[in-house]
């Protein structure tokens, strides 16, 4: 039971990445399903994140729920454990998340911060990232 709310908690915000998702697929971008997962790597949508966002600039791969979206099939494995770490953010913030992370950039920014860098959720999916790599990929 808990995991069918965990996906219904952010299920608005994966709906969105889902669509994401047929875009880069009808874009010559690839789909797989990794432990629960969906992830799209090239098209359309990878072409938008090698474009880059205010405050981040290009990234590599970006989450939206319980999809994660990539430039490349090699950006979506560097990136898994750091997505994953949003993708859990997602399961336990829901659709809040939409409203929490940029509230997050604001506040690290206000206290002198950089909006993306210092941003708490950035910061907390880093140390896992940093985590897996210290244990060989399983944090």
């Amino acid at each position: 039971m808990l995991r069918v709310l965990l996906y219904l908690w952010p299920l608005p915000v994966t709906l969105l990445g889902m669509l994401a998702v047929l875009v880069a697929r009808s874009s010559g971008g690839s789909v797989q399903r990794v432990a629960g997962v969906l992830e799209a790597a090239g098209g359309w949508p990878g072409r938008c994140l090698r474009h880059g966002f205010p405050f981040s600039g290009s990234v590599a791969a970006m989450t939206l729920g319980h999809v994660v979206l990539g430039v490349s099939r090699e950006a979506l494995v560097a990136t898994r454990a750091h997505e994953r770490a949003h993708v859990r953010q997602f399961e336990r913030w829901g659709v809040l998340l939409l409203v929490l992370y940029p509230l997050a950039g604001l506040a690290a920014w206000l206290r002198g911060g950089h909006p993306y860098f210092d941003n708490v959720f950035e910061r907390e999916a880093r140390a896992a990232a940093d985590a897996a790599r210290h244990t060989g990929g399983r944090a």
